[in-house]
């Protein structure tokens, strides 16, 4: 009797195996084809950063309509997440902290050779170029004049304020200068007008932002090659439908003479659509040898400069 029981059971168990066996199956076809298709449903919510030249005020008056906008049209949400200064914002970008990023063409290049960023939208009218601001009253009337003074920069990783000017200060006219990084545009040409630092790197739109009287104190006494400028890009891990509906109503808003109006405040003049293409003469810069990854260009004078905290 207990055999006979023992054998029903397992006579029983085989039966089921199959059935088990399919069921696993369809469960494991069902998942791939309904569950795990990123571009099926798509996140609603998405993180914004955006590098830090201009103060907290200005960027968030300046973003927090573009990104309405973009709520409006595509139905996600944006929020705004800010950084202290450019460093903290090279950290997230490494961490991968946003989903998608305003930032300047050499964090562009730096992010894409890991694939953690892609270029999504740039200005395609306005190219970039950074600028090396003195007093107007200082005695310094060509670049060569500056060799072993102090000059102040936003940040190491600032590609038209800093990486383009020191590399062109340093390996093309063989100048040796003392760099002292003061955390934002601002405070670099604040720095120079109090006369804590003899000239500062900056970009155009950022001294035309700043008071009469800093921007009244300051001339420019050279200005570096031009480049493709900031992308917005996106992380990785951003469906293409979202990148392609964000896109989209990027270009719509370029459209509208709102829009425009809108843009123009990053600034944008123009918008279009970016690629890493437009990036290549920047890699072929190796402005590495300047960044904060290496040592080459540490500043190891200990001058105190004035920090201004928008």
């Amino acid at each position: 009797m207990n055999i006979d029981n023992r054998h029903c059971k397992e006579r029983s168990n085989n039966k089921l195996k199959p059935c088990v066996l399919l069921c696993t199956v369809l469960m494991l076809v069902s998942g791939v084809v309904f569950g795990n298709d990123s571009d099926t449903k798509p996140p609603k919510h998405f993180s914004f950063g955006v590098v830090p030249q201009f103060d907290a005020a200005y960027i968030l008056a300046a973003w927090r309509p573009i990104l309405d906008k973009l709520e409006s049209e595509t139905g996600y949400k944006f929020q705004l997440t800010g950084s202290v200064n450019i460093p903290d914002f090279e950290n997230k970008l490494a961490n991968g902290i946003f989903d998608f990023a305003y930032m300047n063409p050499y964090h562009m290049v730096k992010t894409s050779r890991n694939e953690i960023y892609k270029p999504l939208a740039r200005d395609i009218e306005r190219l970039l170029y950074g600028i090396i601001v003195v007093r107007n009253d200082s005695d310094f009337h060509d670049i060569r004049q500056l060799d072993g003074k102090y000059i102040a920069f936003p940040a190491p990783n600032a590609l038209a304020a800093s990486l383009m000017p020191r590399a062109i200060l340093t390996s093309d006219l063989k100048m040796s200068i003392k760099p002292i990084y003061v955390q934002s545009h601002s405070s670099v040409y604040l720095n120079v007008a109090l006369g804590r630092a003899a000239a500062g790197g900056g970009v155009q739109k950022t001294l035309q932002q700043q008071s009469p009287e800093i921007r009244n104190a300051l001339r420019i006494l050279y200005t570096t090659p031009k480049v493709a400028p900031h992308p917005i890009a996106t992380h990785k891990r951003i469906p293409k439908t979202v990148r392609m509906k964000v896109l989209r109503a990027l270009l719509a808003m370029g459209e509208r003479a709102n829009g425009r109006a809108l843009l123009r405040k990053i600034p944008i003049s123009k918008i279009g659509v970016a690629s890493m293409k437009d990036y290549l003469p920047i890699q072929a810069m190796e402005l590495e040898r300047f960044s904060s990854d290496s040592n080459s260009d540490t500043p190891t004078d200990t001058m105190p400069p004035v920090n201004f905290t928008d």
